[in-house]
């Protein structure tokens, strides 16, 4: 049994079962929804999972889905039950569409690919759908709610009668009027009205005595009465008795509708069962699709192993304000079952734990979990928490009191499958006390085997955590520097709680914060010294990890980029040899037609014989030679291509035998770089003359182009070889010069990023300094906004690491200062 009897209220499910409702068209959705509860079967917890989630697919992705026609018809069609009630002809109407909607449900999931929706399927299975019964429920009422006429043959002729009658009515009270309005008795624009069901007409009540009839009624003034003639009151009469009989007429076809539902009522409650069954279905799925929300990998034995958690209540806050939640990765088993999470006041401790409880709450009531579906999550046999105040006037229960019940009940009651959840453990009392309770229930909690996630600030509970097993200390990081919680959880480690950094950024003075540190000892300020510099070196490296990640990420696009680039430069090549090829062709069919010309016109000459044999063998030499020149040509294309790769790789192991076997030449190489000397780019076959040296840079002249590179990435060579490369080298296209030249116009040396979290700004600060280099801009402005300064930290040290930049500065502060970060090229 979960512990204490309000768990919904203090893990916040009941709101969460109010925002599902809300998605929900029927009181029957609504009220299976508000039945939902805390299963502990593994099957029935999978099946619950499995409806919503194939349900959620379902309204992801198929458009044919019906979405309209979700009605009660549960409570009417208990009176089929009764033998002599009947429905009314409203709730035949209601009825109709919701045996329509069941229908096209059942047909829709009929007509998709047999694998596909098997749990939503087998719950259909069941349904039993009569076509008969939807046709004489069309045949009896219609879209309107009302019988028609020709549902019995007595209704058509009582209908018909009331028609004539009411015919009859009408031409007479008009024949009334119009010789009332000649003789001035009635108003010109007076014209007939009903009251209480019969034709009346509006007479001032000086003349009420001028026409000879029934007043009816009056109006509130009293200056005109509503007679009725005493011409048409017969009439009148024999119209209301017709109404009578249509009335009875009625009643007695929805009798005999009732007597022809009651055999199928049983079916008929199901089909409606479902109707509302799959309305909850489906507000439970169209809520996970609001929230993300998805079906874990469940196993049926206690198990925690959550990724990317996220606490939907906060997360739909936090929407509001426009941030987005930090996700929560945790795992509790066997070997660690409990966590023991420390760290400082609004750290996020409290959230951490409401989001394990909630999830694991909402997974067990069979709603999807707010987590990535790679999360793996058990059952538990019960869920025990101790979250809040718990004090009471009425039972005399101090908070440390209540506390004490709560540990009392969870050493008796707690288990292997049981799911402990516990804020604040053993505080409310004197700590020294109330931090060896603690420890003492902890110990007994451990030997249980109880799973939990606990937090604590007692240090006691940390050094015990971190000797005992079974139990693994946790941390909410801290960033020391900006003196601001994380909200990200660290498993491993146990947190400092950070109180006196919090307090001197509180304001609190100096002198107060450096007494409080002397009355709390050396050897506490020393552990809590060493906690501090564990989370410093260890955010470190993190974020050193999460550079190197940034850094692969962008050199697989790059060479993602450089990889499509060489196919596409491979079509290009595959299609230059069909052209080539293709006018191969036609060359050759141009020579024969010559040939046969030439041929033609020795026959017509009436030539030698022997002449027109030696002619036709030499046109065939000349046929075979055309053919073989154009393929020659071809190739000698590619193998063109091909001998510049290879001399350049000659060339290169040339340069590596040089720089092994000449020392001397090496040395001279090695000579500071001067104005006019030829040099190489390393790792390139591209060579140049220096036309200016800066400080670490140097500007190279290749061809009509001029580049700034770094001065390290460059060598010295000969004139011979200088001449030589540039033979080989083919000569670089106008478009390549005109593309650069473009790409320097269209620069812009401004780069906004603010708002972006770090990685995001760090992938467009990255390719706009290769931009900048590469078309030599001379100085950058990157704006990232003043914020906590986390951006600007990160996107600052990526810049150190970058070659080619003088310096990284400020902005002067009337332009925007520590917002804008201006970087100098070399």
């Amino acid at each position: 049994m979960n512990y204490p009897s309000d768990i919904e209220q203090k893990l916040s499910f009941d709101r969460i079962r109010t925002w599902a409702a809300s998605y929900c068209t029927t009181d029957a959705g609504r009220q299976r929804m508000e039945e939902a509860a805390f299963s502990t079967s593994f099957d029935e917890v999978l099946r619950r999972l499995s409806l919503t989630d194939e349900m959620r697919t379902c309204l992801l992705t198929e458009d044919a889905f019906p979405h309209d026609g979700y009605v009660d018809a549960a409570p009417f069609l208990q009176k089929l039950r009764v033998e002599g009630l009947y429905l009314e002809a409203a709730e035949l109407l209601t009825l109709k569409l919701a045996l329509e909607t069941v229908q096209a449900v059942v047909r829709f999931f009929g007509k998709t690919q047999e694998e596909r929706y098997p749990v939503l399927k087998q719950r259909l299975a069941p349904v039993v759908v009569y076509p008969a019964v939807l046709q004489r429920l069309d045949a009896t009422v219609n879209r309107h709610g009302a019988i028609r006429d020709n549902a019995s043959p007595g209704l058509l002729s009582v209908r018909r009668a009331m028609t004539d009658k009411q015919a009859q009515v009408s031409r007479r009270m008009n024949a009334i009027l119009r010789a009332a309005q000649a003789e001035g008795i009635v108003d010109e624009n007076a014209s007939v009205s009903i009251r209480d069901g019969r034709a009346v007409i509006p007479v001032p009540a000086g003349h009420k005595r001028k026409i000879r009839g029934l007043v009816c009624d009056e109006s509130a003034s009293g200056k005109t009465v509503f007679l009725e003639p005493l011409e048409v009151v017969e009439l009148n009469n024999e119209l209301k008795e017709l109404g009578y009989a249509e009335q009875r007429e009625i009643i007695a076809i929805l009798r005999a509708f009732a007597a022809f539902l009651r055999p199928c009522s049983d079916d008929l409650m199901a089909a409606a069962d479902l109707l509302g069954e799959l309305d909850f279905i489906r507000a439970k799925a169209q809520w996970a699709i609001q929230t993300g929300a998805v079906k874990p990998v469940v196993y049926n034995a206690p198990h925690v192993k959550l990724q990317q958690a996220r606490h939907p209540l906060l997360e739909q806050a936090l929407k509001k304000e426009r941030k987005a939640v930090v996700p929560l990765d945790l795992q509790l088993t066997p070997d660690r079952h409990i966590l023991l999470i420390s760290g400082p006041n609004a750290g996020g401790k409290s959230v951490c734990l409401k989001t394990v409880g909630l999830l694991q709450y909402m997974l067990q009531c069979g709603f999807p979990v707010t987590a990535a579906e790679t999360s793996e999550m058990g059952l538990f046999g019960e869920l025990c928490i101790d979250i809040g105040d718990e004090q009471s006037i009425e039972n005399d229960l101090s908070t440390y009191s209540s506390r004490l019940l709560n540990m009392n009940y969870f050493i008796e009651h707690a288990g292997a499958s049981t799911l402990l959840l516990i804020d604040e453990f053993g505080s409310g009392t004197e700590p020294a006390a109330g931090g060896a309770i603690a420890e003492a229930v902890l110990d007994r909690l451990v030997r249980q085997q109880v799973f939990g996630v606990i937090t604590t600030h007692y240090t006691n509970l940390k050094y015990y955590a971190a000797s005992a097993e079974g139990i693994v200390n946790g941390a909410m990081q801290f960033d020391v520097q900006q003196i601001q919680p994380l909200f990200r959880l660290e498993t491993g480690t146990p947190s400092s709680s950070f109180a006196f950094e919090l307090a001197h950024k509180m304001g609190l003075p100096d002198e107060l914060v450096e007494a409080a540190k002397a009355k709390a000892g050396t050897q506490y300020v020393n552990i809590e010294k060493n906690l501090r510099d564990i989370a410093r070196s260890k955010r470190y490296w993190e974020e050193k990890r999460q550079r190197i990640r940034q850094t692969d990420k962008y050199l697989e696009d790059v060479t993602s980029r450089y990889a499509n680039e060489l196919d596409e430069l491979q079509k290009i090549r595959r299609q230059i040899i069909a052209e080539a090829k293709n006018e191969a062709q036609q060359l050759l069919a141009e020579a024969n037609r010559r040939i046969e010309r030439t041929i033609f016109e020795i026959r017509e000459a009436q030539a030698e014989k022997e002449r027109t044999k030696t002619a036709r063998r030499q046109l065939e030499d000349l046929k075979r030679q055309l053919a073989a020149d154009t393929q020659a040509d071809a190739d000698a294309r590619i193998g063109r291509k091909i001998e510049q790769l290879r001399r350049r790789q000659e060339r290169r192991a040339q340069r590596k035998q040089e720089s092994a076997t000449a020392p001397v030449a090496a040395a001279e190489t090695e000579k500071p770089l001067q104005v006019g000397d030829k040099v190489r780019i390393q790792g390139r076959d591209v060579v140049g003359e220096v036309t200016k040296i800066g400080t670490t840079t140097a500007t190279v002249g290749i061809g009509n182009l001029f580049v700034n590179v770094p001065s390290a990435s460059l060598e010295r060579v000969s004139g011979n070889e200088f001449r030589k490369i540039q033979k080989t080298r083919p000569v670089m296209p106008t478009a390549a010069t005109y593309n650069l030249s473009q790409r320097k116009i269209n620069f812009h040396p401004t780069l906004d990023v603010r708002g972006q979290r770090a990685d995001e700004a760090l992938k467009q600060v990255m390719p706009f300094i290769d931009e900048a280099l590469m078309v030599g801009a001379g100085e950058v402005k990157i704006l990232h906004g003043k914020g906590n300064g986390i951006l600007k930290e990160e996107i600052r040290k990526w810049l150190k690491t970058v070659g080619g930049i003088a310096s990284i500065a400020d902005e002067q502060v009337e332009h925007g200062g520590s917002g804008i970060t201006v970087v100098i090229m070399n």
